[in-house]
């Protein structure tokens, strides 16, 4: 039994840890806040730069290079090719301590930006065979140049760090331009673990921020299930061609493909759980006939699953085929059905969300609020599996606009206010040197071994 005199002396010790782990923590936020204004004009520069010469996913050629230059004028151990053009840069602090890893998105969307912006896109790439013009319509020309200007920031405090920061500039989040979904080939963050990136450099936690629509400047969380799972869909409907006038001689593969569409409406509304996810069926595409007197022979439709429990998620492939499968037989019709897993549900560490909640407070000045679900799907969802994450939005919306009316990622008209990026700055800085902080006090010292990229 502790004595009262063993009970002072613990708690004495507690306060006196909570003290020091606040006060090198503090300090470091200062040094970050001052760092971090100093640094703003190059960050709007880097992220300018960046928006008027976007790159498709997996030919990020120039914003890597652009990216490994930086990071080696800081000082860095710098990585390139990593999952085809990713960029992979090490900041060891001059303190032993844990390892935290921030990861930026590098790649654009096939988007036609209109006129306006004086550093508005013109670029062009190939998808498909194609020529198609280029926009960051979906903001990761922000995340890079947030996430450059972190790494100046903490190299500049590398002395005061304890322990390692990873920065993963990664590729192709939107999805590969060279790799097709289902072809059992991997991109992306994906592509990067598989290289061996937390193999060799594991971290403790990975954290990462999106921009979006929403009060400027405001951070914006949730604890769980963040960003849904998203799988890809593929459904081709076979009739027997034939003429249009004489449809009693064919099979239809339109009118089926017309019951299959609406079947597929009741996999959500009528066979999901939805009291334990959510769920979204969607087709997107839908393809056939070469002309108005001929029923065609084949129809393809294509589509999207978004779920965020993973038995919901396996629950509603199985729905989807016995649909398709089924109303087809019954027009006398076959249905041949694809689906391929693309990314998982992004889960926030639930026990790093709660810690990390008064940082993002602190870094931006009060404006917090909880996040609700998102449609939209990531593939940080699979660094998340491998360490603890925390995936936090950042509202970017002018103040005179009302973020509820603004356009959303993925449109043409997507715009962010450059006002918001040193606050992305703050928080991506902020939230590794108060987890290297707290982490380092608790924990006895580590060291990481370098980062070595394995060919597969």
């Amino acid at each position: 039994m502790f004595s009262a005199a063993c009970f002072t002396l613990a708690l004495t010790l507690l306060l006196s840890f909570i003290s020091m782990v606040h006060s090198a923590s503090d300090a470091l936020e200062t040094e970050v806040r001052k760092r971090a204004a100093q640094v703003e004009p190059k960050l709007i520069a880097w992220r300018r730069d960046i928006h008027q010469n976007p790159e498709l996913g997996d030919q990020e050629i120039r914003t890597s290079k652009l990216v490994a230059q930086h990071l080696r004028s800081l000082g860095l151990e710098v990585h390139t090719g990593v999952a085809r053009t990713g960029v992979v840069g090490i900041l060891k602090g001059g303190k032993p301590g844990p390892t935290a890893a921030l990861r930026a998105d590098m790649d654009a969307l096939p988007v036609t930006e209109p006129a306006g912006l004086p550093f508005a896109s013109k670029a062009k790439g190939e998808l498909g065979g194609k020529e198609v013009d280029l926009m960051h319509a979906c903001g990761h020309d922000a995340h890079t140049a947030i996430l450059m200007a972190t790494a100046e920031v903490l190299a500049s405090m590398r002395k005061e760090l304890p322990g390692t920061v990873v920065f993963i500039f990664q590729p192709a989040e939107e999805g590969s331009s060279v790799v097709a979904p289902g072809t059992g080939q991997s991109w992306g963050a994906k592509l990067m673990l598989e290289e061996g990136l937390f193999k060799q450099t594991k971290p403790d936690a990975v954290f990462a921020l999106h921009v979006m629509p929403g009060r400027l400047g405001e951070l914006s969380y949730r604890s769980g299930a963040t960003t849904a799972s998203s799988d890809s869909l593929e459904i081709t409907i076979t009739g027997k061609q034939g003429h249009g006038g004489m449809p009693w001689n064919t099979v239809d593969p339109i009118t089926t493909s017309a019951l299959v569409i609406s079947g597929l409406q009741t996999v959500v509304s009528r066979r999901a759980n939805l009291t334990a996810s959510p769920a979204v069926v969607t087709i997107g595409t839908i393809n056939g006939g070469t002309g108005p007197n001929i029923v065609p022979e084949t129809v393809q439709m294509s589509g999207t699953i978004r779920t965020y429990d993973e038995a919901v998620r396996r629950q509603i492939h199985e729905n989807i085929r016995l649909t398709a499968v089924n109303i087809a037989e019954s027009a006398g019709a076959t249905a041949k059905v694809s689906i391929a897993p693309m990314y998982d549900t992004t889960v926030n560490d639930e026990t790093l969300t709660k810690r990390m909640v008064p940082v993002l407070e602190r870094a931006a000045d009060g404006q917090i609020a909880q996040a609700p679900l998102a449609g939209a799907s990531e593939d940080f969802s699979f660094f998340a599996k491998e360490a603890p994450g925390l995936y936090v939005f950042l509202g970017v919306t002018p103040r005179d606009q009302d973020p509820a009316k603004a356009a959303p990622n993925h449109n043409p008209r997507f715009f962010v206010d450059e006002s918001a990026l040193v606050v992305g700055t703050r928080t991506m800085a902020f939230l590794a040197v108060n987890f290297l902080s707290s982490q380092a006090t608790a924990d006895s010292p580590r060291h990481s071994r370098p980062f070595v990229q394995e060919n597969h």
